[in-house]
């Protein structure tokens, strides 16, 4: 047992930890981004609160979401680790240092990125997770859900609310631009054949992604989805 704990609080082990809980928020991502995508049918929020109900509801749902926020908070943690340990193990700076020359600057920015969406989660979590699980949503809509679709129109008529979304989409893209790959990576799965595969892949899901989730409050806050 000890063995096991200390592979895992291993430099190796925090990074096999920061792939595996990357790959489960990607597919959480995905599921997450479909069901918001609702909106775009543009029927009044209806089908969209539909499958908010069902997320809501659903028990297998509901102990996926504790799941999912170990995972996130795990990875979180795991990320500001390593970032740490990466700046304690180059206390000095190098004179000359054009880390361009092997890396994007995204790459090299995980931590500054990490942080940027941690904010954004906070806010997210708190106007949108909160209320649908614990304050309530005050209306229903026209087939009884609560109505998550009004909460969203209201919420986005605040333009600095739309700009951190969109701005942190950004983030979010980039953020994925490297960790998509990364996390296959870490977990060993390299192979001169299929890695370029994934790491083309890994570049439409950070686009399609943070598009879509850019796209939501742009539209609300414009008017074109009523």
């Amino acid at each position: 047992m000890a063995s096991f704990g200390n592979a895992f609080s291993s430099s190796i082990g925090k990074k096999l930890i920061m792939g595996i809980t990357g790959l489960f928020l990607i597919s959480f991502l995905i599921v997450h981004c479909f069901i918001n995508s609702l909106i775009f049918l543009n029927d009044g929020g209806v089908t969209f609160n539909e499958g908010a109900h069902f997320m809501g509801t659903n028990w297998v749902i509901r102990a996926m979401e504790i799941v999912l926020f170990a995972g996130l908070l795990l990875h979180i943690f795991q990320g500001f680790r390593l970032w740490a340990l990466n700046r304690a193990a180059r206390p000095v700076k190098y004179a000359v240092n054009n880390g361009a020359a092997n890396s994007k600057w995204y790459s090299r920015s995980m931590g500054l990125l990490g942080t940027l969406l941690l904010i954004f989660l906070i806010v997210h979590v708190s106007k949108f997770w909160v209320a649908s699980r614990f304050t309530g949503i005050p209306t229903n809509d026209a087939n009884g859900n609560h109505d998550l679709f009004a909460l969203m129109v209201e919420t986005f008529k605040n333009p600095a609310l739309v700009g951190l979304y969109v701005f942190s989409m950004g983030s979010l893209a980039y953020h994925l631009l490297h960790g998509f790959a990364s996390a296959f990576q870490t977990l060993g799965w390299n192979h001169k054949k299929y890695t370029p595969i994934i790491k083309a892949v890994g570049v439409w899901y950070a686009i399609i992604i943070s598009l879509l989730f850019a796209a939501m409050p742009l539209a609300i806050h414009f008017g074109l989805i009523k």
